[in-house]
């Protein structure tokens, strides 16, 4: 994708065989979630197998802000992308992401 400054969402997880499908389910909620807001989206792989996927908001050089994961548990879709708007939401009103401020309508329009 292409940089832009507005942040990227990340998704992070192990390759372990088993978690595939729900990996499928995270990924396509990050992706969708970060195309309707304009932000980057990477894929991280973890070195160690860790049975939980997560997903991380990233704002420049700020330290990434986890903002869903898993629990090692199959969640549908539907429910994954309102986790990710719900945290969103909530990280728009940190002061070091103005830009999620501006993008607030946009947040709480993908109901």
């Amino acid at each position: 994708m292409l940089v832009n400054n507005l942040g990227k969402l990340l998704v992070c997880a192990s390759g372990r065989a088993p978690q595939r499908n729900r990996l499928k389910s995270v990924r396509t909620a990050a992706q969708e979630t970060a195309r309707l807001l304009n932000l980057d989206f990477e894929m991280v792989k973890f070195k160690e197998n860790a049975s939980q996927i997560y997903v991380y908001y990233e704002n420049g050089e700020d330290e990434p802000v986890p903002i869903y994961c898993d629990e090692g548990k199959k969640n549908d879709l539907e429910s994954i992308c309102s986790s990710l708007r719900n945290m969103m939401f909530v990280l728009s009103f940190h002061p070091r992401n103005s830009a999620l401020r501006r993008m607030r309508a946009e947040i709480t329009g993908l109901s």
